[in-house]
């Protein structure tokens, strides 16, 4: 696990992305594509750090979060400003695609 991403459980998710723009990676363990959007996050974390939190949330153990946005697919990412929902990108994409998908919301 990277020190860059937080791994969050449904408390830890709504305090997280209260304050400032935080990117929230909705994914499962089961899922191929989404363990191979892990070091693209890492990338992106390293990348942006002091700008953004990039966080993961475990859809099979945090199904009332998955279920309140509505998540049906993953690998789907999620960018929050101040506790808002600005962005959303389903789908493995590389780093240059998902900090472009960020810069547009920061």
């Amino acid at each position: 696990m990277s020190e860059l991403i937080a791994y969050l459980n449904e408390e830890q998710f709504k305090e997280k992305i209260k304050i400032g723009v935080t990117l929230v990676d909705f994914y499962a363990d089961w899922c191929g594509p989404c363990r191979m959007l892990t070091p693209v996050l890492e990338t992106v974390a390293k990348d942006l750090q002091g700008k953004v939190t990039v966080a993961k949330v475990d859809i099979d153990q945090n199904q009332r979060v998955a279920g309140a946005y509505q998540v049906t697919s993953v690998p789907t990412m999620i960018v929050f400003k101040d506790g808002k929902e600005m962005n959303r990108l389903v789908g493995l994409r590389d780093a240059e695609g998902v900090k472009k998908f960020i810069n547009a919301v920061i």
